[in-house]
């Protein structure tokens, strides 16, 4: 049983004992605890599968729970479903969006709950009703935008004034932070302070340890479905969490190893430009090294990434593969030529949580496991299950549903299934977002086992740290300029930052 320091305490807003909650084949939740004091900001981490998202689910009326008592404000609280739980005053933002891209921000946040006038709904009062909650958020959203049109982080925020819209009590975020650049971070946690008090509380779910201490009062950590123990903030560090998270130490180059020998140029990129963003981007990917994308949300690394496999099309430029110029239309033209992309939007164009484990892993390379008019499933499993080893994803088999699974092994069967495909390019496009801090090591190593088999691989992250962590060299964007390229050991996050927020460009020629 967990550390209760709450438990002789005041009056809780919300308290959850012995919670029970399995699923086929797992034991998702074990007996686990936890409290959420008045004007509190609780922090609950733990690795992928520790059971965080499934008991917010409970707490939002999604799953039923197995066992347990849950009392809201001392009060025994059962919601039936998550309109009921948002009627008995608890929010919760998903990890994983859940908006509708073709209506705009405001019919998303108010949905259902538009304002009529004589019978008819008033657009106008609905922006009006908008216009007022993101002014109060201090959110940089127009009522009228599509949400098909806006960012990953601009849709994150309509999420969040959409949870806000509701006269909440209990505010659930589930890695609010995870598309966030550091000035939206920034922003966020002023919401989170203005929300927080006498009458209301957080729960604030993250796998950015480092954030922690800016937000949180307490942390509670869960690990393999138990609660396993309880501190208060300022009488704990960052090391001491992680290892209660992991259960194990953690050890890890600040910085990567260095190439042994510079290797052949296996993508050649020149004077790529698209009508929207991309103006005049020049750069090499060399086999066995990590080229690492740098800059600020907007300043057009994913855009970059899909002009290159044809998801989005150039107005100028060229690209080449092993030396010859390559015509890319598609990302299926990409795929046939060894490139491999993992898109930062997972659920979107990541992976197919309806489908299972094993056909997710398969699905670029379904052509190799095909034998007559039939597919060997029996081939696929085996390929399946060496992924599934080697990258830790907890499932109970391989022909588990993948939206049975936590976001951040849904993220691992995305990273599996271009490993299968074998590419002599990799673009990994924010790869360990949503993964816990001792899956982002082994991603880490994984990384540096792909170079050393001389596979070229570019890194696109937000994560100034991160970056730094696994590049041997850095290329930083700025208003879709590539404005230089710098070797690992030549960068700071000070110069990394420096060259994201203005438009001098060096030589790309490191």
């Amino acid at each position: 049983m967990a550390n209760d320091l709450t438990a002789q305490g005041p009056p809780s807003l919300l308290r959850i004992r012995g919670a029970m909650k399995s699923f086929p084949g797992v034991r998702a939740l074990n007996d686990v605890d936890l409290t959420l004091g008045y004007n509190e900001v609780v922090g609950l981490v733990g690795e992928n599968g520790a059971g965080k998202s499934t008991l917010m689910k409970l707490l939002s009326g999604i799953y039923k729970p197995d066992g347990g008592e849950f009392f809201l404000e001392e009060r025994p609280f059962e919601p039936m479903s998550p309109r009921h739980a948002q009627e008995l005053g608890i929010s919760i933002i998903h990890q994983e969006l859940n908006l509708m891209p073709d209506l705009t921000v405001a019919q998303n946040i108010f949905i259902g709950r538009e304002p009529h006038r004589f019978g008819v709904q008033s657009d106008k009062r609905l922006n009006a009703m908008t216009t007022e909650l993101l002014d109060r958020l201090g959110l940089a959203l127009d009522p009228t935008w599509l949400i098909s049109e806006l960012s990953v982080a601009q849709q994150q925020m309509a999420e969040i004034a959409k949870a806000l819209s509701y006269e909440a009590r209990v505010l659930i975020m589930d890695e609010p932070t995870a598309a966030l650049n550091d000035n939206e971070v920034d922003t966020l946690f002023g919401i989170v302070r203005r929300f927080v008090s006498p009458t209301t509380g957080v729960i604030y779910i993250s796998h950015r340890i480092q954030e922690l201490s800016r937000i949180v009062d307490r942390v509670t950590v869960l690990r393999d479905g138990e609660n396993v123990g309880e501190r208060n903030m300022a009488e704990t560090t960052d090391g001491e969490i992680i290892s209660m998270m992991v259960g194990r130490k953690l050890t890890g180059k600040e910085r990567p190893p260095a190439v042994k020998v510079q290797g052949e140029t296996v993508l050649a990129v020149k004077g790529l430009s698209t009508a929207k963003l991309l103006r005049d981007v020049t750069f090499e990917a060399r086999a066995g090294e990590i080229l690492g994308f740098a800059g600020l949300m907007g300043a057009g690394r994913t855009e970059l990434a899909r002009a290159i496999i044809g998801a989005d099309p150039k107005t100028a430029g060229t690209i080449s593969v092993h030396g010859s110029e390559v015509t890319i239309n598609s990302p299926a033209d990409a795929s046939r030529l060894g490139i491999g992309y993992l898109s930062e939007d997972r659920k979107k164009l990541g992976v197919l949580v309806e489908r299972n484990v094993r056909e997710n892993i398969a699905l670029p390379s379904l052509s190799s496991f095909v034998r007559g008019l039939t597919v060997n499933t029996g081939l696929m499993d085996v390929a399946a299950h060496k992924y599934i080893e080697s990258l830790r994803i907890k499932t109970p088999s391989t022909t588990q549903d993948l939206g049975n699974l936590s976001g951040g092994n849904q993220q691992k069967v995305a990273i599996a299934k271009w490993l299968l495909r074998d590419c002599d390019v990799l673009i990994f496009d924010e790869p360990t977002r949503g993964i816990d801090v001792g899956a982002k090591e082994e991603i880490y190593a994984l990384l540096n086992e792909l170079v050393a088999e001389g596979k070229a691989i570019i890194a696109i992250s937000s994560e100034l740290p991160e970056v730094l962590r696994i590049a041997h060299r850095i290329a930083v964007m700025s208003d879709g300029r590539l404005t230089t390229i710098i070797p690992n050991s030549e960068a700071t996050q000070e110069k990394l930052m420096e060259y994201a927020t203005n438009a001098t460009t060096e030589a790309a020629t490191a």
